[in-house]
């Protein structure tokens, strides 16, 4: 099994500490930057994987699903000008943040390791980054948030949008969970982690609205 310590810890994919069992032998908890973890073996196959994103009502004409995205929409409007430009990394099959803001008028671009596998966007510079529904899938945090980090330019930013965990949950219960594809959930503790190690500073999180300033440390 990767990363597994021994039967009874699994190493955290976002930090790499030694961490317990949270849920039944599937879900691993990590005591340093407090992020929940699907052990690697249950992870899906990569066809099984994009089935499931197929089934996804990503639908860029539906009214519940702009909806739905207007945070991180209204927050790229607010803050950037549309000659700035913008990656949409994991737009999926329906990349509806990506219409609206080209409705605006505004420059940006859509990867996806399934739907739009255009590595070549992954060797540009960005103004400002939107993860909608995307972090919660990453099976290595750590090297993601590092290569979205580097795809910044300094003083850029990382919008993310994504459903955290807290203790008033019940996580038996959680349907967040339900969806296999989910493999890493967050706690705000998590996000100041990768806000302290990762290369970012200024965190805001505005209930499902996540928001990173990168910054050069030197």
């Amino acid at each position: 099994m990767t990363g597994q310590v021994n039967a009874e810890t699994e190493l955290c994919p976002l930090c790499g500490t030694a961490s317990q069992n949270f849920f039944r032998q599937q879900y691993f908890g990590c005591p340093e930057c407090g992020g929940i973890f699907m052990i690697p073996h249950l992870r899906l196959s990569p066809a099984k994987e994009k089935a499931r994103y197929e089934t996804h009502n990503n639908d860029v004409t539906n009214p519940g699903y702009q909806k739905f995205v207007e945070p991180i929409v209204s927050a790229v409007l607010s803050d950037f000008s549309p000659e700035q430009r913008g990656l949409d990394f994991g737009a999926g099959p329906g990349p509806v943040i990506s219409c609206l803001l080209h409705e605006k008028g505004f420059n940006i671009v859509q990867y996806d390791p399934f739907f739009a596998d255009k590595p070549e966007l992954l060797q540009q510079k960005y103004d400002y980054i939107v993860c909608c529904e995307v972090i919660e899938h990453f099976y290595q945090p750590a090297a993601e948030f590092r290569r979205l980090r580097e795809l910044l330019v300094d003083g850029g930013r990382l919008f993310c949008m994504t459903m955290l965990y807290d203790e008033q949950i019940d996580f038996a219960r959680w349907f967040y969970k339900n969806d296999e594809t989910h493999v890493f959930f967050y706690r705000a503790q998590t996000l100041a982690w990768i806000e302290r190690n990762l290369g970012f500073r200024n965190l805001q999180i505005k209930d499902r609205l996540i928001d990173f300033t990168c910054f050069s440390p030197d």
